[in-house]
């Protein structure tokens, strides 16, 4: 699709890239971006996020590769709640959950800093403001708002700090399994909280205080039953049979400074919860 792209702005003696649309459609942006330098304008219709990031990921048969440049930054956005009132609520919910691992996964990822995690913190307080107010309201702007908020300040942390567990389990997932983006970060981020929230005391306070919560995943899981969030990996696709294949690739991709050791077992425990859709409680012990 890209090389489409490469070849009709070349055809066309395209001046500018305006994306409309979702994280896909910046996406494909970016890879036309990535090749030719064109500059892009950006009027995102979801809250992915990828708008205000300078990460590109190009999918090739069964793996996904993201890499960071410049040149897939977009040179404006425009942020405007009306064009993301068509958006189903289901697929708002899973949306902002998406932006939401973003804001998580900056708290312990490979370049995190004080900044990041601060931004991150503000995106998870507007997020869990803004989604119950979308689920109760899908005509109204207010919680919209609030979530395109969110969504920005989860992707400029997120770009800042690198992918973390979470990104890294997703990438290989929707990479060799075509999973659907936004449900499959929905479903898997309250496992990865679980497990990594007892090795990250710092990062589980602050995630807890975003939510005005006891505790972090006692905040997250409040907001998934208020917006009935995805639940499992079988619901989106995932075979079970292929837990044992998505261990052995994403071990190769783990960062080495996560907070918790990544052990075969420890991963295959979360991705088997993950896929059944069981208490998250089940991933978050000590033992790998």
């Amino acid at each position: 699709m890209a090389r489409h792209g490469d070849a009709a702005a070349a055809a066309h003696e395209v001046g500018l890239l305006v994306s409309v649309g979702g994280g896909s459609t910046t996406g494909l942006a970016k890879a036309v971006a990535l090749t030719t330098g064109l500059p892009i304008v950006a009027e995102p219709t979801t809250y992915a996020g990828s708008e205000a990031t300078s990460v590109w990921g190009l999918t090739e048969g069964v793996r996904k590769t993201t890499g960071v440049d410049a040149r897939v930054l977009p040179r404006s956005i425009e942020y405007d709640a009306t064009l993301t009132l068509s958006l189903p609520v289901a697929m708002s919910v899973a949306s902002g959950l998406n932006a939401l691992a973003h804001c998580v996964d900056s708290m312990w990822a490979p370049r995190t800093d004080p900044v990041d995690r601060a931004l991150a913190g503000e995106g998870i307080r507007a997020l869990a403001a803004g989604l119950p107010a979308v689920v109760a309201d899908p005509a109204g702007s207010e919680g919209r708002e609030q979530v395109l908020y969110g969504a920005y300040l989860s992707a400029v942390a997120f770009s800042s700090a690198g992918s973390g567990l979470h990104h890294k389990i997703c990438h290989v997932l929707g990479g060799a399994y075509d999973l659907p983006h936004a449900q499959k970060h929905a479903v898997v981020l309250p496992y990865v909280l679980a497990f990594n929230a007892p090795a990250a005391p710092e990062a589980e306070r602050r995630i807890a205080e975003a939510f005005g919560a006891a505790s972090a995943l006692e905040g997250l899981h409040g907001l998934r039953r208020a917006v009935d969030a995805p639940r499992a990996l079988r619901d989106h696709g995932l075979d079970e049979a292929a837990v044992d294949d998505a261990v052995r690739a994403i071990l190769e991709v783990v960062p080495a400074n996560n907070p918790r050791a990544v052990t075969s077992r420890g991963l295959r425990r979360l991705l088997r919860a993950a896929w059944q859709g069981a208490d998250p409680l089940t991933v978050a012990d000590e033992e790998n």
